[in-house]
């Protein structure tokens, strides 16, 4: 006879909705006067908040720390070359990229700064991590899904490469053991990207 008992990690559940949620909010309401201060609390405080009194866990283990800063370091610079050639040519043939993000750059470092530190945490660190406890390295590909998703609405060129990108993102944080480094590439790319499509440089 099957078994039709299930057999939920009450983590994992709380993993995937507490993100899925989390980015839903973000798209349809405004909770302070500035999306970045909401942003930092939606994906960098609250889930920290659920590591520490949900699941009575150390934040380190979800990738909150230095981690290996020495492997992480090196692959910070070495996504940095390689990604500033494809954006030098990539935003600078592309009118959508460049009309997306040009507007942006009188914020800059700051605003990129944090708009993705929380972002990353949430994709880098708390489900990276979370997910594998359970998955194991497959945990590189079930975060990068919902990240690739929640960049629907930008620019098709972008968001057809999140899926990659994501993926990439999260095996920096799995070599190094922590979220902060793919945090400085996507630092990086985001202020470069809206840089060049500001005409700023390039």
């Amino acid at each position: 006879m099957t078994e039709t008992k299930l057999n939920l990690d009450w983590r994992i559940a709380t993993l995937t909705i507490l993100s899925t949620t989390l980015l839903i909010l973000d798209k349809y309401h405004t909770f302070t006067s500035s999306k970045l201060i909401d942003r930092t609390i939606l994906y960098l405080i609250i889930p920290l908040f659920f590591v520490i009194f949900i699941f009575r866990d150390n934040p380190a283990k979800y990738g909150f720390q230095l981690g290996d800063w020495r492997v992480g370091l090196k692959l910070t610079l070495g996504g940095i070359l390689l990604m500033t050639p494809i954006l030098w040519w990539l935003v600078g043939k592309d009118n959508s990229m460049q009309g997306y993000y040009d507007h942006l750059a009188p914020g800059l470092p700051w605003n990129t700064f944090f708009d993705l530190l929380g972002w990353e945490f949430l994709f880098r660190g708390f489900l990276l991590f979370g997910y594998a406890r359970k998955f194991g390295a497959e945990a590189l590909w079930l975060q990068a899904v919902p990240f690739a998703i929640a960049h629907v609405g930008k620019p098709e060129i972008e968001t057809l490469s999140t899926i990659f990108g994501g993926f990439a993102f999260g095996w920096v944080a799995w070599r190094s053991k922590s979220f902060l480094y793919p945090f400085l590439i996507h630092w990086y790319i985001g202020s470069l990207t809206v840089l060049l499509a500001a005409g700023i440089v390039g």
